[in-house]
């Protein structure tokens, strides 16, 4: 797992943007929000968002701690990478990227250009 192959992942949902927030993490958007923050520098942690009932289970695993400043709104930091495969990455970024976009307004969502 690599920068790009996150990048990769995020970019290929529908309406996905990018930003570069407080001058060092690249964010992957839907409407606005965040679903996915990742480092530009070395080493890899990817934060996103999980269910609720995933959140006490994630983070119990070695590697995997609360995101800093959003794990009241159940986000996870992936401090070593290889706790996840390819195909187990694809699924958090994925299911992250659903539950920020269904809390989109009718508004929010309407704006996005798939």
């Amino acid at each position: 797992m690599d920068i790009e192959t996150v990048r990769n992942i995020c970019k290929a949902l529908p309406s996905v943007t990018e930003d570069i927030k407080w001058g060092n993490d690249l964010c992957f958007l839907i409407g606005g929000k965040m679903f996915c923050v990742t480092p530009i520098d070395s080493p890899l942690k990817v934060s996103v968002k999980v269910t609720d009932e995933e959140f006490g289970e994630l983070t119990s695993l070695p590697g995997i701690i609360p995101a800093p400043y959003v794990a009241r709104y159940k986000w996870i930091l992936v401090e070593d990478v290889k706790v996840f495969a390819n195909q187990q990455w694809e699924h958090y970024i994925t299911q992250s990227y659903n539950l920020v976009k269904s809390k989109l307004s009718k508004k929010e969502l309407g704006r996005l250009v798939d």
